[in-house]
């Protein structure tokens, strides 16, 4: 055949054979080019593997893959501990008129210490804790916990779909309580088998809560990606949705650039820009004239502008974070020791990360949004667990080097991808800087009302964003 097709090609004219190279060179060059784009899109990152128990990863040894029942405990004797503490406490007198501008108001702070000491039920949060099925595994040499929730009542032919919700800082597992009922059951009051329910899994940060903290240097979100990839694996799910905030934001979008194949849709209520190119520049020099001309929308510049007076309330809410990122045991050691300056530590983050206005209120206007028992649970489970310093240790994992320079730094995110936007976040990303970075953004949403924690805050928004975004992406398939 190929004697053929030369011997007619020889029979043309010069004109004729030059055309039919020509052809050739630039259809073979296309193909090329084709081929080298599409290598491109589909750059992973590398999943590796890593040890993280104590002393030196044993030879030829096969990990225990049991998945273990596990239940949060307490005792007298840890209740005993904790009100020994509390009486102890020395508190600083707030400057007058301080509101929340210096931290937490020490005045209020005594009134929460107080509800604490003789109102709060520990052994009732426990039981509320253990509404849902703990379990714990070994994975890379640690145990990880987490919570695995399915549908108490499906149709016949109603398909669940399994989504990882991943927590961050100063938070935990325990953020997702109030969103995990909307998510198992369907929305409305009649279900039908076009609903979108789920299966929710939860695990807590390797460092954080119940899960055993690494013990060697180096722990960062890839390291937590590749360990929640291996958790969803051996639960025997081939692909799932992610969701995250926080520090679960950058692990599930980890997840996605490791892993695309397995991941149906990745969404976040947070988004992570760890550099910025000219083009960005240029949006913060003329968005708030020209929005339109620099790709941002109104309401983008409404968030972003004037961009000093939000720089300055990054930078006053960022203090946290190169303490933590440069020397966490320092800072831990008191915070471990002192379940007071522990609870100070974190509810002030609850209520300006909440929303920045609520700086001005001497109480951080914290019960506005949650209940004291729910934030001192969150709080008792980074006590009773001594995980305060591991979690802070994350940040000098992730941040100890330049972010930009990292690996995930330079793949983009190609799998469906769904943002909600809460408007007190402490960073807005506009969509035409996030779609730099994830490739195939589904859905957008401008949230009406809500601040960083929003599974906690407003689990109703959050949710209805969630189905939406899985919705759209069932509907591609």
């Amino acid at each position: 055949m190929w004697q053929e097709f030369l011997q007619t090609v020889r029979s043309f004219d010069t004109s004729q054979q030059n055309v039919i190279t020509a052809s050739c060179v630039i259809g073979g060059g296309s193909l090329l080019i084709y081929w080298l784009l599409t290598r491109r899109r589909m750059k992973t990152l590398e999943i590796g593997d890593g040890w993280w128990g104590l002393g030196e990863k044993p030879s030829r040894s096969q990990e225990n893959q049991m998945i273990r029942p596990f239940q949060v405990t307490t005792s007298e004797k840890e209740i005993q501990d904790l009100y020994r503490r509390l009486d102890q406490t020395r508190y600083t007198p707030p400057l007058e008129g301080a509101a929340f501008h210096y931290g937490f108001n020490s005045n209020y702070l005594q009134k929460v210490v107080t509800y604490w000491r003789n109102q709060f039920d520990w052994k009732k949060q426990v039981k509320i804790l253990n509404q849902y099925p703990h379990y714990k595994t070994t994975i890379e040499g640690i145990e990880v916990h987490f919570i695995h929730v399915k549908p108490s009542h499906i149709l016949e032919d109603q398909i669940v779909r399994p989504l990882l919700m991943v927590h961050g800082w100063p938070g935990s597992f325990y953020e997702f309580y109030k969103i995990i009922p909307l998510l198992i059951n369907p929305p409305g009051r009649v279900s039908n088998s076009e609903d979108v329910v789920f299966e929710i899994i939860c695990p807590s940060i390797p460092g954080y809560g119940f899960s055993e903290p690494p013990h060697h240097q180096g722990f960062n979100s890839l390291a937590a990606a590749r360990i929640f990839h291996k958790l969803m694996q051996r639960l025997g799910f081939e692909e799932y949705y992610l969701q995250g905030g926080d520090w679960g934001s950058q692990i599930t979008m980890n997840m996605a650039q490791m892993l695309p194949k397995s991941v149906k849709g990745l969404h976040v209520n947070m988004v992570f820009i760890s550099k910025y190119d000219l083009g960005a520049m240029v949006s913060l020099l003329l968005g708030a004239y020209v929005p339109w001309l620099v790709g941002l929308t109104r309401e983008d510049a409404r968030r972003m502008f004037p961009f000093f007076k939000h720089m300055y309330h990054i930078l006053r809410e960022s203090g946290y974070m190169h303490i933590q990122a440069t020397k966490p045991d320092t800072a831990g050691c008191g915070l471990n020791d002192s379940p007071v300056g522990l609870a100070a530590y974190i509810l002030e983050k609850f209520s300006t990360w909440t929303d920045k206005s609520f700086l001005n209120m001497e109480d951080g206007n914290l019960e506005r949004k949650y209940t004291l028992d729910e934030l001192l649970t969150n709080i008792m489970i980074y006590w009773v667990t001594s995980s305060i310093v591991p979690s802070m240790r994350l940040y000098k994992e992730n941040l100890s080097k330049d972010p930009s320079t990292a690996p995930d730094a330079k793949i983009a995110v190609y799998v469906p991808t769904g943002i909600a936007a809460f408007p007190n976040e402490l960073l807005h990303c506009p969509r035409s800087w996030a779609k730099k970075k994830f490739k195939n953004i589904v859905t957008y949403t401008y949230m009406p009302r809500g601040g960083h924690f929003a599974a906690f805050e407003e689990p109703e928004l959050l949710a209805q964003d969630i189905r939406q975004f899985v919705k759209k992406v069932e509907h591609l398939n």
